[in-house]
């Protein structure tokens, strides 16, 4: 029987107390060993919540701990430190989205995993959804493709809250944050664009003070003659997400919970639904993760697969401050 590997918390936001908590509890291949945040008060409420020691630093967790690996749920700028430090402690990492805050850190971050010899896995939920690992099959059914077109969307009352209203703290808006889910398929689906046009808004709250847009358009261009767009908004609702990608066969159309393949004038075809699994998609990516450890099962979501993400931002972000298209290959680290 396989004992189960010590997972540290370290962030105590949202995404740890709705998502990694819940899923690790319901793990069976990893237990809580210790949690970790800034704030002391959050830090005393977890520990006492799942009875583990609690910390106020990454370093004084590493070492008193142990554990096998961190999942690092932090605000985007404190990304790099976290994985810096589990790294100089040969501490496996399975960090949050998005991977760097620009192809600098997202470099220096690849390094470092290479050096160490540590894992580090992004927390792409997509991947490791059985509708979206269906899609690369069927995409072989439209043709060659020449159109896509994706949407992220929903409604945030208030976009300058936090650090995430704060384009230097979150390493941009809505296209970095939310925005990188459809990206990641984007690229893990087609590859990378040859040429990107972006256009982004921080105007969905008059008065409000940041700077990291709440809206974006992104134009895209591939040499092979496939165009497309993709429309990221945490101001518009209601809540959307889809991305369609159409060859003169038809479109395959990819959504939660459900990838349909369409013939030419709209008809679906063939169609694959997945009702909300249990355990919960954060259980499943932790022991998957545990498998990665192991060596049982490959890493789908390492460094050298999101090293093109932190290119494509920060060639959309380009685009957007000269006004003309970049070319995402030009940022790769």
């Amino acid at each position: 029987m396989n004992v189960r590997k010590r997972a540290a918390m370290v962030g105590l936001g949202s995404q740890a107390t709705n998502d990694h908590l819940p899923g690790l509890a319901q793990c069976h291949l990893a237990e809580l060993a210790g949690v970790c945040d800034v704030d002391a008060d959050r830090v005393a409420a977890a520990a006492d919540a799942h009875q583990v020691p609690g910390f106020t630093t990454v370093e004084h967790l590493l070492e008193s701990v142990q554990p096998d690996f961190v999942i690092a749920a932090v605000p985007h700028h404190a990304g790099q430190q976290v994985v810096a430090a589990c790294a100089a402690a040969g501490v496996h990492v399975l960090k949050e989205k998005p991977f760097a805050t620009d192809p600098h850190e997202a470099a220096e971050l690849a390094g470092l995993c290479d050096k160490s010899g540590i894992e580090l896995m992004v927390t792409v939920q997509r991947r490791f959804h059985p509708v979206y690992t269906a899609a690369p099959q069927l995409l072989e059914r439209i043709g060659t493709p020449y159109l896509v077109e994706g949407r992220y969307t929903f409604h945030c009352p208030d976009p300058a809250a936090g650090w995430r209203g704060r384009a230097k703290l979150a390493g941009g808006g809505c296209l970095a944050d939310m925005g990188y889910h459809l990206i990641d398929l984007l690229l893990w689906y087609l590859g990378l664009p040859d040429r990107v046009l972006a256009d982004t808004s921080a105007a969905a709250a008059p008065g409000a003070e940041y700077d990291a847009e709440d809206t974006a358009l992104v134009h895209l261009a591939y040499g092979r003659g496939l165009y497309g767009s993709l429309l990221v908004s945490r101001s518009a609702g209601p809540k959307s997400e889809r991305l369609a990608i159409t060859g003169p066969h038809g479109t395959l159309a990819v959504e939660r919970g459900a990838v349909r393949l369409l013939d030419p004038g709209g008809q679906v075809v063939e169609s694959l639904l997945r009702e909300p699994a249990w355990p919960c998609p954060p259980a499943t990516l932790i022991d998957r993760f545990c498998r990665v450890l192991d060596g049982t099962a490959p890493n789908p979501s390492g460094p050298a697969v999101h090293l093109p993400h932190a290119a494509f931002l920060a060639a959309a972000y380009a685009s957007a401050t000269i006004n003309r298209p970049a070319d995402p290959k030009e940022f790769l680290a």
